[in-house]
Order: structure tokens, then sequence, then C-alpha cells
């Protein structure tokens, strides 16, 4: 079992280990949305083994990388759940296809994306 904590909906740290999810711009904790998609985020990966393919990349404290819960694709996930959206910069629009309606009225794309 992984021991899995979220920082918030594009953070988690597994094993000890911060990582920022690759490509996926979720909503500040400061916001409403930020807090609601991290609950979203605790609840997806309750119970789950967690790993994570790093890409060598750092951001601040965290390495950089894909996750899977179970196998699932954290990021997709997440997305497509409409807790956030793509950032193409860094995803090159692997999970733009994933993202809704109502997140992309609802949620601010950060500008760095």
């Amino acid at each position: 079992m992984s021991e899995v904590r979220v920082r918030d909906a594009d953070t988690i740290v597994v094993n000890g280990t911060p990582v920022r999810l690759n490509g996926i711009d979720a909503p500040e904790l400061a916001t409403r949305a930020g807090q609601d998609s991290r609950r979203w985020m605790v609840n997806f990966l309750r119970d789950k083994v967690v790993v994570c393919d790093l890409n060598g990349e750092k951001t601040h404290d965290r390495w950089v990388g894909i996750c899977f819960a179970d196998g699932e694709d954290v990021g997709a996930a997440v997305i497509a759940a409409g807790y956030a959206l793509d950032c193409e910069r860094y995803s090159g629009g692997r999970y733009a296809h994933l993202e809704t309606p109502a997140a992309k009225s609802r949620l601010t794309r950060a500008r760095y994306c």
C-alpha cells in the first residue's frame, strides 16, 4: 500500500516524495473550488495503490510526473471529474478532451498554462 498525502488537486506526496501532477491545472487551495478539488482527490486516492512515473524535472520542492491510482491516470481522473483543467503547455494537450464544460466555465485556467 502506498502512503499518500494530498496537498491539493495537482500535488500529492507519495511515500514521502512530493509530486506535481504533470499537465494538471487545479484551483488554488485558498479558493472554494480548490478546497472542493482537494476533497475530491483525497476521496479518489483513498485505499488505492499509487505509483508515479517521474520525468526528472522539479518545480519548487516537487518532482514532476504522472501518477496512477490502481492503474488509472490520476490527472485524467481529476480533469474528467470536473475538478481541474488541462495545462496544455506541460501536457501537450494530453488531457484537453477530458475537460468538462462545467469545469471550463467555473475554473480559471492558470496564466502559465
